[in-house]
């Protein structure tokens, strides 16, 4: 049996094309569950025709979202004591099927190393989803670099989306396949074709902004130029919509931000879920996002993306359609004035990541 073990929202989206794939081929596939992302979570799995997890790795009824570091601790403490009460059942859940088993875990979340370590704990096979990714740095970001290595030491198997990311790992052991993209370019255009609609009125023209990390977000000062370059930069004929979740509105109303923000140029939205989001984020004109996977999604499509971090693991659209700040303002406001240069035509790709992880899968008998 293959178990998709995964505890954010994100990690969903892209688990899912996945997991939609398995389930075309007819394989016994679960949904384990972390936890790290809760309130968010029904909504996420009604949005990408998911089932419900099979298996919590925390207790379902005190699992709550991790909006700070401080309660990592109590949270790695619940889920291993729950891997450990649990460990014979999960074994035989996981040799069901009577083939060899699989863990896969993705990214850089803390769930990544936890859920690559619970899959060598239960004798399983781990692959790693999006694998190779590096910074070059173990600080920027931190916890995800860091989380990222670690993952590199536990798995088997090394789903790398490019050939940069599978140099990477050169020296890692198990197998390394390069899946030709990541598979949030699966997960794009499946949102694309749903088409869902949003409620939030939309202008003629207009961008999007997201900032989020936890790097920016906890420097007011850093956090506040950004903000004031995006409020300089927003016109009434091209308004910016910055989408923010409760843990971003949080950090806004401590440091006084939000008065920057009104309702014709400089736009406050609640996050949408990911299939309401996606058709908006294909109208918009630029991005301005400290997201990797956002960064992503922008190179699939073409749109001016300007990524406002220290350092990136994503080279995606670099120097074409992406720009990376390092968190220079003079190089977002360079971007900011004129982002249609970066704009650029982008051919639909025919590579399908998602098919090519199953297809390994099912090559090495899983």
């Amino acid at each position: 049996m293959i178990a998709i073990l995964v505890g954010t929202t994100a990690e969903l989206i892209k688990m899912a094309p996945v997991h939609h794939e398995l389930r075309s081929r007819g394989r016994a596939v679960e949904i384990w569950y972390t936890g790290q992302h809760v309130t968010e979570l029904e909504a996420t799995l009604r949005d990408l025709d998911l089932p419900a997890p099979e298996v919590w790795l925390v207790p379902r009824g005190s699992a709550r979202n991790l909006a700070r570091p401080a309660e990592v601790p109590a949270w790695v403490a619940r889920l291993a004591r729950t891997v450990l009460r649990e460990r014979s059942r999960l074994r035989a859940r996981l040799h069901a099927d009577g083939r060899s088993p699989v863990v896969l875990v993705h990214g850089d979340t803390f769930t990544a190393p936890l859920g690559a370590l619970v899959g060598r704990l239960l004798g399983a096979r781990v692959g790693h989803v999006e694998a190779g990714m590096r910074s070059g740095s173990l600080v920027h970001p931190f916890p995800e670099e860091l989380n990222r290595r670690v993952v590199a030491h536990l798995a088997d198997l090394h789903f790398a989306p490019t050939s940069q990311q599978v140099h990477n790992l050169r020296r890692r052991r198990g197998a390394v396949v390069c899946t030709g993209a990541n598979t949030v370019l699966d997960a794009v255009r499946y949102a694309l074709e749903r088409g869902e609609s949003t409620e939030i009125h939309l202008p003629e023209r207009y961008a999007v902004a997201t900032l989020h990390r936890f790097e920016l977000v906890r420097d007011q000062e850093l956090y506040r130029r950004a903000l004031e370059a995006l409020r300089a930069h927003a016109t009434p004929d091209r308004p910016i919509i910055y989408f923010c979740g409760a843990s971003e509105r949080a950090r806004l109303e401590q440091f006084g931000l939000l008065s920057l923000f009104d309702s014709e140029t400089f736009r406050l939205e609640e996050k949408q879920s990911y299939v309401r989001f996606l058709p908006v984020l294909a109208r918009a004109e630029f991005v301005v996002t400290d997201s990797g996977g956002l960064q992503e999604e922008c190179a699939h499509l073409g749109i001016p993306c300007a990524v406002h971090r220290a350092r990136t693991e994503r080279p995606d659209g670099e120097g074409t359609v992406m720009v990376f700040t390092r968190f220079r303002d003079d190089v977002l406001r360079r971007f900011l004035e004129a982002p249609d240069r970066y704009r650029v035509d982008v051919a639909a790709e025919a590579v399908h990541p998602s098919r090519t992880v199953v297809d390994v899968l099912e090559a090495l008998g899983a």
